[in-house]
């Protein structure tokens, strides 16, 4: 798609959030979380306006670009001149926990089938792999209520994540909720291996579950293990295979 640059028209920090977020589709789509159009990366631009970036409507995650985003207000009204739709819909989820979460920077959601089958069974997250204990240190859940539509159901949504940056939807998804693009994309790396794992192990034998201890503290263990950089330890190495094997989220 010919799509017309936007760099000389927004500010260098708007140019790289949306470069960052661009990349955060394509490396869904990459990883195979995508549910073709129909989930959503959404973030904030830094400042009072309460304006944020999310997809055009429409497009697969591969085919978007850094112009190609879209820029709306806390109801998903689309603010600037773009070609493509908004789903305001889709925006519900979004647009209520970056309203109750001052820190949420990206809120990431998917429909990936390891996701949705985890979401579905009532054990939830089980403690049986190194991943979920990174997971069950910030998670929590939130009952199916139809697809979010209602606004009526945004409270709920706010109550229920709290302060967690992992976020089960039953019988729907996955979420997190992060300061940066980056953060909330590597927490989503984690989240779904952890589902992946569980199903998987789930097909075999009895399962043996971590010691619950270990779970507590991991916020330090987190921080030596990514030598205090967070998700920057791994997001420049992610950005450079883009840029190996798919360099038009740039546009």
């Amino acid at each position: 798609m010919n799509i017309p640059s936007l760099q000389d028209k927004v500010s260098p920090e708007e140019w790289r959030l949306r470069v960052d977020l661009a990349a955060a589709y394509r490396l869904v789509a990459l990883y195979g979380w995508s549910d073709l159009v129909f989930t959503h990366i959404s973030a904030r631009i830094p400042g009072p306006e309460h304006q944020f970036l999310i997809n055009p409507y429409g497009l697969l995650f591969d085919e978007i670009t850094a112009s190609s985003l879209v820029k709306v207000d806390q109801a998903g009204n689309k603010l600037s001149d773009s070609p493509f739709p908004v789903n305001p819909a889709g925006f519900v989820i979004h647009s209520c926990i970056h309203q109750g979460r001052d820190d949420a920077g990206c809120v990431l959601h998917t429909h990936s089938r390891a996701g949705v089958a985890v979401s579905a069974q009532k054990c939830g997250v089980l403690p049986i792999s190194q991943q979920s204990t990174f997971v069950l240190h910030s998670l929590a859940y939130h009952d199916y209520e139809g697809v979010a539509l209602r606004d009526d159901e945004k409270p709920r949504l706010q109550a229920d994540l709290g302060r967690a940056n992992f976020l089960m939807l039953r019988n729907h998804g996955l979420l997190t909720v992060g300061p940066t693009i980056a953060d909330a994309w590597l927490s989503m790396y984690t989240f779904e291996n952890t589902c992946r794992i569980q199903v998987d192990a789930q097909a075999g034998g009895p399962l043996h579950q971590v010691d619950p201890r270990i779970v507590e503290g991991l916020g330090a263990v987190m921080k030596v293990a990514t030598a205090g950089m967070g998700a920057n330890i791994a997001w420049p190495a992610l950005l450079r295979k883009l840029d190996r094997t798919d360099p038009g989220f740039r546009n």
